[in-house]
């Protein structure tokens, strides 16, 4: 299969290196030169369980190089997913499928405007990656469930060949018939842990060892819940405590969440797709989410104050 990974950052490069160790041409775009430099001149290094290993990848500034795909993975930030698929039509033809293992809600209607209904897949992953020089990432997919879903929710051909696909490369993926649910249900653990993360700059390890920030998680998380409820989302998780665990999971304790490994970087957070929608859709159906209220006011002060 012939894929394209749009926005190759720390997790696009996870899963994009074990997908080409997988015997797929993978191309992996990202837009930092100094990225794909590295990648292209002495290959993607994946830390896993603590040691390195290069893989011999493809690398881009620009979709325009990469030619016609079978698969496009879009892991650009939320806030670039317009821009971004926009500028790289260039992978389609007919049969090309896109699909979406972003962070938060909404990027699905996004690409649907662009590209057609009909070609969008929605996906939720629990793998992840952490950056620690250009191309040169922590890997954490094993045993890390990945679900994929056409948005109608029925159980196709092409969704169930990428599934196959995913799985035979160490990502454990499973086709969902109720990919809201999923996306829900992913959503539910960044809300868990990406602002609180952000706020403190702690990794994983650290994060969880303050009782405090354990039970201010669990109350974002409950408010997510009764948000969906109101929303007619039949979620997996019953227990608000239970994508506080999901979340670290199988991840060393240096791992980052995404929102911190964005604000060390100078740059604004997917916080509006993420606690962001939980406080809009509270708005829209009546349910109080001072929390996260609360988590998205604290990114958005540490965002300005980087910009200042």
């Amino acid at each position: 299969m012939k894929i394209c990974v749009l926005g190759a950052g720390a997790l696009g490069c996870a899963i994009g290196g074990v997908l080409t160790e997988a015997g797929h041409e993978v191309w992996l775009v990202n837009r930092n030169a100094a990225q794909v430099d590295a990648m292209n001149s002495r290959g993607l290094v994946l830390r896993d369980a603590g040691v390195d290993r290069t893989v011999k990848v493809r690398a881009t500034t620009t979709a325009q190089n990469v030619g016609v795909v079978d698969l496009v993975i879009v892991l650009v930030k939320s806030f670039h997913t317009r821009q971004a698929m926009e500028a790289a039509a260039s992978l389609l033809d007919r049969d090309t499928a896109v699909l979406s293992l972003q962070n938060g809600l909404g990027h699905e209607d996004i690409l649907a405007d662009i590209v057609g209904r009909e070609r969008v897949l929605a996906g939720k992953t629990y793998a992840g990656g952490t950056q620690l020089a250009p191309g040169h990432v922590i890997v954490g997919t094993r045993s890390r469930p990945t679900q994929i879903g056409e948005l109608d929710g029925s159980r196709t051909d092409r969704v169930q060949r990428i599934a196959e696909a995913f799985s035979a490369a160490g990502l454990d993926t499973t086709v969902s018939d109720n990919i809201m649910g999923t996306i829900w249900d992913k959503l539910l653990v960044n809300v868990a842990t990406g602002a609180l993360s952000g706020i403190t700059r702690l990794p994983y390890g650290k994060l969880y060892q303050v009782p405090e920030l354990e039970a201010c998680a669990i109350a974002a998380v409950a408010e997510a819940m009764a948000v969906a409820k109101a929303c007619g989302i039949t979620l997996t998780s019953t227990e608000p405590r239970q994508p506080w665990i999901n979340a670290a999971e199988g991840l060393p304790a240096e791992f980052k969440a995404s929102m911190l490994q964005s604000l060390e970087k100078g740059s604004i957070t997917e916080i509006d797709f993420v606690n962001g929608a939980v406080v809009r859709q509270g708005a829209k159906w009546g349910v109080p989410t001072p929390v996260n209220q609360a988590l998205v006011a604290g990114i958005k002060g540490i965002e300005l104050s980087l910009a200042r």
